[in-house]
């Protein structure tokens, strides 16, 4: 079965990555932007077949999804396992690695993917039970992160952690009742920043094998921040620290 993936950015970053994954473009019958045109300009390049269809053909492909006039059949991407997190971690000496424990909106998945992305994270790491899939959804709002960033699906986030601190990466959860700001917190070396899930935050099993908890301090009325949200500010405070470190 292939993959659909749809949206100008997440095509125009799969032919860049990956462009013998792609079986064929279908691209919206009487569109000819220039976003679009050098699109397919690229897709020719690549000898990749592509077919104008109208709006309601590429509306079913994507069951109502808004897809921006593109989309792309394509073979199903591998999936990454702990075996590549661990090779990965050979080839790096100090990553930066994003943990998701229990986020199962594909809107906020590809929120993350998309800064983790921006913030130059080496690797995202999720439940294989408790996690959103990489499903068209999750590509189109990532913008082409997902076809980027390593995804990694662990059968056992516990045991992933361990693994993590077993060789010397500091893990540090988030937690609205932590004594500790993120502003407070050494976070350069290598890192694994983990983020709960809305509401109900991180697992217990996950929260007792971080080394550390953060909060992000809160001056107004609202208690918590979109987790996304969360994401981005928690990764550029790792960022900005690793700078200055550097």
């Amino acid at each position: 079965m292939l993959d659909r993936i749809f949206g100008v950015h997440a095509v125009n970053s799969l032919l860049d990555s990956a462009p013998e994954r792609i079986v064929r473009l279908y691209v919206l019958d009487g569109r000819d932007d220039q976003k679009l045109l050098a699109l397919l300009r690229k897709a020719e390049t690549l000898d990749i077949a592509v077919a104008r269809r109208d709006r309601k053909a590429l509306d079913n492909l994507t069951e109502g999804a808004v897809h921006q006039g593109v989309v792309a059949e394509c073979k199903a991407a591998p999936q990454l396992r702990e075996d590549d997190l661990e090779s990965l971690l050979e080839r790096i000496p100090s990553p930066l690695l994003l943990v998701l424990d229990g986020i199962t909106d594909p809107h906020n998945l590809g929120a993350c993917l998309r800064t983790a992305d921006a913030a130059g994270v080496h690797a995202v790491i999720a439940p294989k039970d408790r996690s959103a899939a990489l499903n068209p959804t999750v590509r189109k709002v990532a913008c082409g992160a997902a076809e980027r960033i390593p995804f990694i699906s662990v059968t056992n986030l516990a045991r992933t952690l361990r693994m993590l601190k077993d060789r010397n990466v500091w893990v540090v959860g988030t937690a609205g009742e932590a004594t500790a700001s993120i502003y407070q917190s050494k976070l350069t070396g290598p890192l694994a920043l983990v983020m709960g899930a809305e509401g109900e935050g991180m697992r217990r099993l996950t929260r007792e094998h971080c080394d550390q908890l953060v909060n992000i301090p809160m001056f107004g009325s609202v208690s918590s921040l979109n987790v996304s949200v969360a994401t981005g500010v928690c990764l550029f405070e790792a960022v900005r620290q690793r700078s200055v470190g550097a």
